[in-house]
Parts: C-alpha cells; sequence; structure tokens
C-alpha cells in the first residue's frame, strides 16, 4: 500500500484558514515518468533548482567521459544510472522543493491509491479537530530530554520511538 506524505502550502493572509484544496500529497516510491523523462518530470513538478543542477551535472559528465573517449554506450549507461537515481529520489527531491517554498509537511498517510489516502488524510484531519483548523501552528515549548511524549504521530518504519509507552 503507497505511502503519502501531505504537505500545506503558506498561508495566503496572516490569521488564514487552511485551504485544503491546494495539499499536495506525495508517494513514496520508484517514478516512472522521472526515470523516463527526467527533465519534462522536473519542469511538470516546477523542479527548476533541481532541473539545473541536473544539466550541469549531465553535460559535465558528457562532456569529461567523452574527453575521456568513452564508448557512447558508456556514456549512455551512465545516463540510465542518473536517470534510475532521479527516479529513485523523485519524491526526495518534490519533498525538497516544497520544503524550500515553505510548505509545511503536515500528514503521512496510507492507502490503495491517491484518493483513498486522500480521503483518509481528510476524514482523520477532520475528525481530529472536529472541523476545519486553523492553519497558524501551534507551537509548543521544547520538551525535556526526559520527557517521554504522551502521544505522537504513528510509527513509521518498523522501529517505534525508543522509551515510548504505548
Amino acid at each position: 500500500m503507497p505511502v503519502y506524505t501531505v504537505h500545506e502550502p503558506p498561508l495566503r493572509a496572516a490569521g488564514g484558514l487552511a485551504e485544503p484544496e491546494r495539499f499536495v500529497f506525495v508517494r513514496d516510491g520508484f517514478y516512472w515518468w522521472a526515470f523516463v523523462l527526467t527533465p519534462l518530470w522536473m519542469l511538470r513538478h516546477r523542479l527548476w533548482l533541481v532541473l539545473a543542477i541536473y544539466l550541469l551535472v549531465t553535460a559535465g559528465l558528457d562532456t569529461a567521459m567523452s574527453m575521456l573517449g568513452l564508448s557512447a554506450v558508456a556514456i549512455a549507461l551512465v545516463g540510465t544510472l542518473i536517470s534510475l537515481l532521479i527516479g529513485l529520489e523523485a519524491s526526495a527531491l518534490r519533498r525538497f522543493a516544497l520544503s524550500r517554498r515553505r510548505w509545511r509537511n503536515v500528514g503521512v498517510v496510507s492507502g490503495d491509491d491517491l484518493e483513498d489516502a486522500e480521503r483518509r488524510f481528510f476524514d482523520a484531519w477532520v475528525r481530529r479537530d472536529g472541523s476545519a483548523r486553523r492553519a497558524a501552528p501551534v507551537r509548543a515549548p521544547p520538551a525535556s530530554a526526559s520527557a517521554i511524549p504522551s502521544e505522537g504521530p504513528g510509527v513509521i518504519g518498523l522501529f517505534p520511538d525508543p522509551g515510548a509507552q504505548r
């Protein structure tokens, strides 16, 4: 079952409410389109900085490998490996771009598909607060090192927080 991270855009007005229709769900996993059509995928998701770095790195590597006299097959293999890496790390690249634009990660949800994940997230979001919550974040004071959180987010991965009691 795919896992999605949920990102909330920055508020348009101070003290404004969250706009759930603008939330972005980023799926974890391999992105085939990022592997097959790397630059177009980056343009589609507005990853300008990532695209610029990608173009510089690939152009530099192509030039260096051509100067070293490597075959076209070797150059194509390196290009394919770079695209494979982009396909594997596409979700991290999208999260990086969203965080640079000051989008907040507001949760993690799993679902059979995007629609199911959206339904699960918004059901929990409304149930948690009874209605649409205020988008302005409430900052809790920093906890001491010996404090054990009474309630935290669900376990992501194989191991829960060390020392947490559930």
